[in-house]
């Protein structure tokens, strides 16, 4: 037996449980893999939480839970010839990352080698939030001369969008909760206070103008950019689903390069993107880093270990 982390019914954290599962094992085309860290995205709790969600990626209750894994290769079945037993990988399992073996089946399910020099801790958090984040980008082009808002700086997403902006050369103020401005000013980010008035705060901060946006959250830090006069077509949006303004363009992880996992990666190993752990939790506390995670007020990334 090995244990996940299953839910029966729709609900918050207290759906959440820790049972004892039959032990999955590989098939042909498929690696096991022996799950050390998983990081933990809004999504996760979202779908979890609304069968409307969930309905979305094809998940219905029971189910397990979680997106995000990283760990070690301990079985490998017949026809796999780019991993092997004892390779430390990293990649996504939707709806089943937080277990103790996690059975995928490359490339459907996206995996990658994890670099010797990253932790199993980081490289779990970066499926998601990294690509989505390298997505969000790419729709809006940042380049040197640019800034760019973006909404929900301070989340799981936003850490990773700020830093990669400013890699491309562009200046970011970052829509945040005023007890996180410290936290962004060390990521190189110019903060500024989300809610009613946002647009003029920004004018205030932004001598130049803002050029580029990326809405993290919903449409609030889009409907801002256009009242400031960014082009829709330089605004992006990942969680505004149907709700996205007109012109303003829609995306998500799957947009994301081939490349894109690659470019993180090489950006972590040579010290120009820092990816910051808020807090990690054992897998025996996975209700409450659930509620810590859709509390909406974390500094980067949480992680459940196992």
């Amino acid at each position: 037996m090995s244990r996940a982390v299953i839910y029966e019914a729709f609900g918050g954290p207290e759906v959440l449980e820790l049972r004892e599962v039959p032990e999955p094992h590989a098939g042909p085309g498929e690696v096991r893999v022996r799950v050390t860290a998983a990081g933990l995205n809004p999504m996760d709790w979202a779908i979890a939480a609304r069968p409307d969600v969930a309905a979305r990626f094809g998940i219905t209750a029971p189910s397990g839970f979680g997106s995000d894994l990283a760990g070690v290769i301990d079985e490998v079945g017949d026809g796999v010839t780019d991993f092997a037993v004892g390779d430390r990988v990293h990649g996504g399992a939707l709806g089943r990352a937080v277990a103790d073996f996690v059975v995928v089946r490359p490339p459907a399910d996206p995996l990658w080698h994890t670099p010797r020099e990253i932790g199993d801790e980081v490289a779990s958090v970066l499926p998601v939030a990294g690509l989505t984040a390298v997505a969000a980008l790419a729709a809006i082009r940042p380049e040197p001369g640019d800034t760019v808002l973006v909404g929900g700086a301070a989340g799981g997403v936003g850490v990773f969008a700020l830093q990669l902006a400013q890699l491309a050369g562009a200046t970011v103020i970052g829509t945040a909760a005023p007890e996180t401005f410290a936290f962004l000013r060390q990521l190189g980010a110019e903060p500024v206070a989300y809610g009613a008035g946002l647009a003029d705060r920004v004018r205030a901060l932004s001598v130049g103008g803002v050029t580029a946006a990326t809405d993290l959250f919903g449409t609030e830090t889009a409907e801002a950019a256009l009242a400031l006069g960014v082009a829709p077509e330089r605004i992006s949006t990942v969680a505004a689903g149907p709700d996205a303004p007109d012109g303003v363009h829609a995306t998500g992880a799957v947009d994301a390069g081939p490349d894109a996992m690659e470019r993180i990666t090489a950006a972590i190993l040579a010290g120009r993107l820092t990816v910051p752990i808020a807090a990690a939790f054992p897998v025996e506390k996975i209700r409450d880093a659930v509620t810590l995670q859709a509390g909406r007020h974390v500094h980067g990334k949480i992680v459940v270990t196992l």
